[in-house]
């Protein structure tokens, strides 16, 4: 629409374009899922086997993971999160309803954002009838769990930690590398993949050369001393000779 400018012009100013508000920041990793999605989400399938006092058993499970999306430094990203611990029909004898109760507060914890803790604080419980045998460490050496549950959990760690939600160590990946491998997925069409135990050896011999020492990696149950990796597995450094494999 065309304006005729009929007196002087005495001065102009140049209207600047309206700027949005911020995004307020929103943790993907802490978002709460209010309830599982309709439709189809992606799942990984797994069998569980475990030696202990009375024998060996082995147990299936499904998790099932979705994108979410979060806002962090101000800009809007996605990463893959886990929102579903289930236990299929068909195994439900009567010792393996409190594996269906703990995938039901499993789920309850993912979609409320603390699923890593959770599992964390299964990993500590314990029970009076001997070690359980259940996977293998980076090392190919077996790997010893306090009770049933300290194996399923640390099972389930292992499926979060290939799916790159978790590092081997069952911590929390960063939502920033969580966003870059979500995003290299997406550009890719291919997950995200652990490394290989040649690269794991290669990383930790080149830390111990930095640090000048063995790498400590935990603290000994026994005298409280520091741990360090022997031959596969966390042995006492300070010379009481405990050793997590026995």
């Amino acid at each position: 629409m065309a304006v005729e400018i009929n007196s002087k012009i005495v001065s102009y100013s140049v209207k600047k374009a309206v700027e949005e508000p911020p995004l307020a920041e929103e943790n993907p990793l802490t978002v709460r899922i209010p309830s599982r999605p309709e439709g189809t989400l992606e799942a990984v399938s797994e069998k569980i086997s475990y030696v202990g006092a009375e024998g060996r058993k082995k147990v299936y499970l499904l998790v099932s993971f979705m994108p979410v999306e979060g806002v962090v430094n101000g800009k809007r990203v996605v990463i893959e999160r886990p929102v579903e611990f289930f236990f299929p029909s068909g195994q439900l004898s009567s010792e393996h309803q409190w594996i269906t109760a703990t995938m039901r507060s499993l789920s309850l914890a993912a979609r409320g954002g603390y699923v890593t803790q959770a599992v964390a604080d299964l990993r500590k419980v314990a029970w009076d009838k001997g070690l359980v045998r259940c996977g293998m460490n980076r090392w190919g050496k077996p790997v010893f769990h306090d009770s049933e549950v300290a194996a399923i959990a640390w099972s389930i760690q292992q499926i979060l930690y290939r799916r790159g939600f978790l590092d081997q160590d069952g911590n929390q990946v960063p939502v920033e590398e969580l966003v870059s491998r979500y995003a290299q997925r997406l550009a890719s069409g291919h997950p995200w993949h652990p490394p290989t135990p040649e690269e794991l050896e290669q990383a930790e011999r080149q830390a111990q050369e930095q640090s000048g020492g063995p790498a400590v990696v935990g603290h000994c149950p026994e005298c409280n001393g520091e741990l360090i990796m022997m031959d596969g597995c966390p042995t006492c450094y300070s010379g009481c000779g405990w050793s997590k494999c026995g």
